[in-house]
């Protein structure tokens, strides 16, 4: 009988995707794992692979074409195998990151039978990017245990079976246990508003109208939501980074001989971590509903890109722990997968603040809008030599102006203020940083 292939459930609440490539065929033969889609979600464009090897017996979409999770993207004809036909609805939904949000009963399936079809012959239960990594290492996935939700392979999975080390998710751990909420806690006061309808532009003059891409969309979506619910307020500050950037000038030569250009935002981006340890409630998001402020132990800083099509955020995990060098590598190979939108949903997910430079563009200062849910942001514009008045005497100087937007919900201006000097103190340092983590 004909086996459905859905779009499956791909985590952090999200609820649709536009189609933005078909890579294959009606009456094509595909491999498990071979590409069949391309779509493009609120955070990243991605490829959807085959959950079966089998024929292509019918395309139900078509480039820019926006589906609901759920919706049926292929159909397999009878001969589709490795998994048959109870797999077919959960494969994909099990190979997308978990999400707390409810999907059709397709794509659900119970704990144990999910861990069971991944040890199995069946389709194994991994995002793309972990596959691509399994294939990377040389590592049959087939072979590796998963201890992800629903018994799915994670990226730690593959590459403990890559070097004998024992994944993080199956050592043993404390678990946190989460503190009773007092029954006094109130939730703050909701916030909304609705635009009035716009005037007919046609009784002035000719207009054109152009339809918002999926992305476009949602940034629109988002900066409305962060510009509505949060009250922003931005410290202003300016740090002397004449030291910092003749050390940049003095290893850019060492730095490309292996394999790294180093710029600003990796020292941006590392003393942000370093002070965010200082002042953890800038690392935070706010639950309005409960009344608390959820503080997070670890540092994943989004870092602003800029594509054709449009402002992206990418995610650095544990800034805080690396050495600069391993930063400015990462940084440069995660914008680049970016730009070429290549990014997968795993790279744009979990951040806690943002970091954006503008300074290659030009200008003396911005107000960015906060990456909502979280609770603050870094601006940087670009840095210029100028006359200072040090020890007595004016020298030129470089300085780099620098904004912080923070929620004003959580902090008040002296706890941007000292956060933003903690920042500027690393920068005018960069030896510290060179040698912290």
């Amino acid at each position: 009988m004909p086996r459905p292939f859905v779009l499956p459930d791909l985590g952090e609440g999200l609820t649709e995707a536009e189609i933005v490539k078909v890579l294959v065929q009606e009456g094509d033969r595909v491999q498990e794992d071979a590409p069949l889609l391309e779509v493009e979600t609120d955070k990243a464009t991605v490829e959807i692979p085959s959950p079966v090897t089998g024929r292509v017996a019918k395309i139900h979409v078509q480039p820019g074409q926006t589906v609901k999770v759920g919706a049926v993207l292929v159909t397999f004809d009878e001969e589709a195998g490795r998994g048959g036909a109870a797999s077919l609805g959960t494969t994909l939904a099990r190979s997308a990151p978990p999400a707390d949000h409810t999907t059709s009963a397709t794509q659900r399936a119970p704990a144990a039978t999910a861990a069971a079809a991944t040890r199995g012959s069946g389709p194994v239960a991994a995002t793309p990017a972990t596959r691509r990594l399994a294939r990377e290492l040389g590592v049959d996935i087939h072979t590796v245990r998963g201890t992800g939700h629903g018994g799915r392979v994670s990226d730690d999975d593959v590459r403990a079976a890559a070097g004998g080390r024992p994944p993080a998710s199956a050592q043993p751990a404390a678990q946190p246990v989460a503190p009773e909420r007092p029954a006094t806690r109130k939730p703050l006061a909701p916030v909304g508003a609705e635009a009035p309808a716009l005037p007919r532009f046609e009784q002035w003059g000719a207009v054109e109208r152009q339809p918002l891409s999926h992305l476009r969309r949602t940034i629109a979506e988002r900066m409305t939501l962060s510009a509505t619910l949060v009250p922003h307020v931005t410290h202003f500050d300016r740090a002397d980074i004449t030291e910092l950037d003749a050390i940049i000038r003095r290893n850019v030569e060492p730095a490309r001989q292996r394999g790294v250009t180093l710029t600003l935002t990796s020292f941006l981006l590392k003393a942000a971590a370093l002070a965010l340890r200082e002042h953890p409630q800038f690392n935070a998001s706010l639950d309005p509903a409960a009344g608390e402020l959820i503080l997070k132990r670890y540092c994943h800083l989004g870092v602003a890109v800029a594509t054709d099509r449009g402002l992206i955020v990418p995610v650095i995990r544990d800034v805080d722990k690396k050495p600069l060098i391993e930063l400015q590598g990462e940084l440069a190979a995660l914008a680049q997968r970016v730009r070429d939108g290549k990014a997968t949903l795993e790279d744009l997910r979990g951040g806690t603040f943002t970091v954006t430079n503008i300074g290659a563009l030009g200008g003396t200062g911005a107000v960015p809008i906060i990456n909502y849910p979280e609770v603050a942001i870094l601006g940087a514009a670009r840095a210029r030599e100028e006359p200072v008045v040090l020890d007595g005497r004016i020298v030129p100087r470089v300085l780099l102006p620098l904004s912080l937007t923070f929620d004003h919900r959580v902090a008040d201006g002296a706890d941007g203020a000292r956060f933003a000097a903690a920042i500027v103190r690393r920068l005018e340092r960069p030896e510290q940083l060179l040698l912290e983590w």
